[in-house]
């Protein structure tokens, strides 16, 4: 069984992660509270859906550009301090939206300026710090570390919410802000302990250029770039829950239902990330991402053809978990396959791929949702990313083909290679 489970001891090790672990803990709790509390203020100013989903727009352009700018950044100066500004600026802004929430009439603007701040900051901090990852656990240890940083992530989107909901019925949303804005700042305290993370050496480039080099990276190498086009396709099958009420209308399951269904997703994640000693050890990790994402995609097809709801709970935990181990695949191979002085920007490009991928599959679900019944548009949604999946397994063949020692054997060549081009530029 201790194959099976993640390996715990690099915490026990590596103060370096022990210090990022406690801050992620504590910034995953904090933007959950925080997370509750934005729709329901914006719902009890406004009573529309629409402002909410306005707001969340704003959030997510804001992310999008702080990725694109925070992978530039992180190639070029000191990622800790990237990451404590980032940080530090987070926080100020929830407790802004705490001071925005205890007045008498609190501003609509804020929380729309606010959002576009947040989401920009938070992109940069967090394209930093997962290109600074590598340098502070070693390369060896990523999938230990991916499994460990994902298992406080669903731990989070578990209890978090449900924590938040406790504070607005209890108190205020002001107090959900004023937390998150304390806990974001009490994040610093344990991430000041980390040592200077400067990228390798790449001289003065023009921000575009720079992230033109990033996209380039991605087209000329064939594991890196086949890694994210997955990844992509594979966020894309997140927008499943924004059929769970139709399913729920279907098997007549209410409310409950529905909040049963969101959280069979994570609790497989998370039984997956806990239970993911065995994969940084397999020896086809292209093969394990690819055959992850078929399989998800299969299953979102097979709730299409379930007529109880008991079969749509194990089928979504157990596509929870098939996409934490693709996640942390995903993971472990661009961090394995990346050089270091190029890890920001193509970090930013990852990431970026759940900005693009899930709202792209919201669309085309909603859209199959208008012209078919609800488990009819469910089906030909998972198999039609099943055929796309499958395509890519055929098409990327140097990904289908790659083993572990291989991957491991060409990562420090290529850091060496890179290397080498940049000085010679």
């Amino acid at each position: 069984m201790a194959s099976f489970i993640v390996d715990f001891s690099l915490l026990k090790c590596n103060a370096n992660f022990r210090a990022v672990f406690a801050a992620r803990m504590m910034s995953v709790i904090a933007l959950g509270i925080l997370t509750v509390a934005v729709p329901v203020q914006i719902h009890q100013l406004t009573g529309s859906a629409l402002q909410v989903g306005i707001v969340i727009a704003l959030d997510g352009i804001g992310m999008f550009v702080g990725l694109m700018a925070g992978g530039v950044l992180a190639d070029h100066h000191d990622r800790r301090r990237l990451i404590l500004l980032a940080r530090g600026l987070c926080g100020v802004g929830f407790l802004v939206l705490a001071l925005n929430g205890f007045l008498s009439s609190p501003s609509l603007v804020a929380l729309y300026l606010v959002s576009l701040w947040d989401g920009f900051f938070g992109a940069i901090g967090m394209t930093a710090l997962m290109a600074a990852i590598p340098t502070l656990v070693g390369r060896e240890n990523l999938p230990a570390a991916g499994a460990l940083s994902m298992i406080t992530v669903r731990f989070g989107a578990i209890l978090a919410p449900l924590i938040g909901g406790l504070i607005i019925a209890s108190a205020d949303v002001s107090w959900n802000y004023l937390i998150a804005g304390v806990g974001t700042l009490g994040t610093l305290i344990p991430l000041f302990r980390l040592p200077a993370l400067l990228p390798g050496e790449r001289g003065d480039e023009h921000p575009l250029h720079a992230m033109m080099d990033g996209f380039a990276f991605l087209l000329q190498n064939k594991i890196v770039g086949a890694v994210i086009a997955v990844g992509t396709l594979q966020s894309a099958l997140s927008a499943i829950r924004v059929m769970f009420p139709s399913i729920a209308d279907s098997f007549a399951a209410g409310p409950v239902g529905i909040g049963l269904m969101y959280s069979a997703v994570p609790l497989g994640a998370m039984i997956g990330a806990f239970t993911s000693g065995w994969v940084g050890r397999f020896p086809l990790p292209g093969q394990l991402l690819l055959g992850c994402v078929c399989g998800a995609s299969a299953l979102l097809g097979a709730i299409g053809l379930v007529s109880h709801l008991v079969p749509v709970l194990i089928i979504l935990a157990v596509f929870g978990y098939l996409g934490s181990i693709a996640s942390l695949m995903q993971y472990t191979l661009v961090q394995t396959n990346t050089p270091d002085h190029l890890l920001g920007r193509v970090n930013s490009l990852w990431a970026a791929q759940d900005v693009v991928g899930d709202p792209g599959g919201s669309i085309v679900m909603g859209s199959l949702s208008r012209a078919l019944a609800p488990m009819a548009s469910v089906f030909w949604f998972g198999t039609g990313v099943f055929l796309i999946s499958a395509a890519m397994t055929f098409g990327f063949s140097s990904l289908r083909n790659l083993s572990k020692g291989v991957a491991e054997a060409d990562s420090e060549p290529l850091d060496q290679a890179l290397a080498t081009d940049s000085a010679t530029q």
